[in-house]
């Protein structure tokens, strides 16, 4: 007699989740040969072709790729070295810090919430963090000793801002603004990622506390809102934000290998950070603001929104195709074909850039940067990592492409964009 109410209890449980189970199951993303996917063998190796001159003309010390089309990983390859010193090589299982990558997981989780009613994206961000309330934005700066004035904003922020990065919030240490670097650095603000014992909570507190770019609405500043929107995860659900993540996308999605802080059995998977020497010799790349092992050491305590996930090709590639699934994978549902819709929708306008529009957690290709040729058809989302990664969707060709590569302060890199231009040339259907 107890059994139905178990198996009830059991399906109330499953239900109460941020996913779902779907009306639809599209199988998991796996190996096939590229003509079943209407991808031409020959064409891809111009492709791999790219990626080894690159490495031969010392633009790149290694790379690693994906191309995903019609759910089928048609090429996975891996090239050069992901530690040049040490003379390893790169493996297409290797883990990479996924950086500004994050955001479009964060986004996601938040719009899972969305969903079940916790917010409203228009709602102020002081409706739950009340330190936001009346924001200011600066109005004089003295470099001398970092003071400054400011002037009401006049509006408030609001979730909506936050994703979209117009909420006039900066970016601290990374910020196009020295006066915005300077007050961040004065209040102690954790950008990006850390291996002090520092919590998303305090960060964003200070934050709060700080002045803005701009009126909230008004420009796209690129900024750490999505670090806020990380904490608002955390109130909004009862959990941490690590936790979230883990328990409603990256188990549902079985992304084994996506972490803010690796397991130890892990680590030796992890790329290393390389720059190059006043010889052009590649060396590991040490830095003045942040410690690069810190996805393996330190305290491990800060989760962010905006960056600071490490990831590989094949657990980011499922994490897109979800979206070209329109929230859906393997018979489970993150989010609504609805939302999906809405969420690729440009949300900025005339404040961007005139190529693309800017949705919930994407760059979003316009008709304008689709007649460019080399990026894509119209709705093909984007986006990249700190660390050089970059990755692109394509909802109408059903191909995703995913390169990435671990290297900072070396100019002239083209594997990025010619990457891109070149998946699209491999189209034979």
């Amino acid at each position: 007699m107890k059994l139905p109410f178990l198996t009830l209890g059991l399906c109330l449980s499953l239900f109460a989740s941020a996913q779902t189970p779907s009306l639809k199951k599209t199988p998991p993303i796996s190996p096939a040969k590229a003509e079943t996917a209407g991808i031409s063998s020959v064409r891809l190796e111009r492709v791999s072709g790219m990626i080894e001159k690159a490495i031969s003309d010392n633009v790149i010390p290694g790379a690693a790729a994906i191309i995903v089309r019609n759910g089928k990983i048609v090429y996975h390859q891996a090239f050069g070295y992901s530690d040049v010193v040490n003379k390893k090589e790169f493996q297409k299982d290797a883990i990479f810090r996924i950086a500004s990558q994050t955001k479009a997981i964060a986004t996601t989780a938040a719009m899972m919430l969305w969903e079940e009613g916790k917010f409203q994206l228009d709602d102020p961000v002081s409706k739950y963090i009340p330190e936001f309330k009346n924001p200011q934005v600066l109005d004089r700066f003295r470099m001398a000793d970092s003071s400054y004035t400011t002037k009401p904003a006049g509006k408030e922020i609001t979730i909506r801002h936050l994703i979209t990065h117009s909420s006039g919030i900066g970016y601290g240490v990374i910020d196009g603004d020295e006066r915005f670097k300077a007050i961040y650095k004065k209040a102690g603000i954790t950008d990006l990622f850390t291996t002090e014992p520092v919590t998303i909570e305090e960060s964003v507190k200070r934050l709060a506390k700080l002045p803005l770019h701009h009126v909230p609405g008004e420009r796209f500043t690129y900024s750490e809102g999505l670090d806020v929107l990380g904490y608002l995860i955390e109130i909004w659900s009862g959990e941490p934000f690590d936790q979230y993540l883990r328990k409603h996308i990256f188990e549902p999605l079985q992304m084994t290998d996506t972490w803010f802080y690796l397991p130890a059995d892990k680590t030796s998977r992890l790329v290393e950070v390389q720059t190059k020497d006043e010889t052009g010799n590649w060396v590991h790349f040490t830095d003045t603001f942040y410690d690069v092992n810190y996805p393996k050491t330190g305290a491990k305590t800060f989760f962010g929104g905006g960056a600071g996930l490490s990831s590989t090709l094949k657990d980011y590639a499922t994490f897109l195709q979800m979206y070209l699934n329109k929230g859906e994978y393997n018979g489970v549902r993150l989010l609504s074909r609805t939302t999906v819709d809405f969420m690729l929708q440009d949300q900025l306008g005339d404040i961007y850039v005139d190529h693309s529009g800017f949705g919930l957690g994407f760059e979003i290709l316009n008709e304008y940067g689709a007649s460019r040729g080399g990026k894509g058809s119209q709705g093909t989302f984007r986006w990249g990592g700190y660390f050089n990664t970059q990755y692109f969707a394509d909802p109408k060709e059903n191909v995703i492409g995913i390169i990435m590569k671990q290297t900072q302060r070396v100019g002239g890199d083209y594997t990025g964009d010619l990457f891109r231009q070149m998946v699209f040339q491999t189209i034979d259907d």
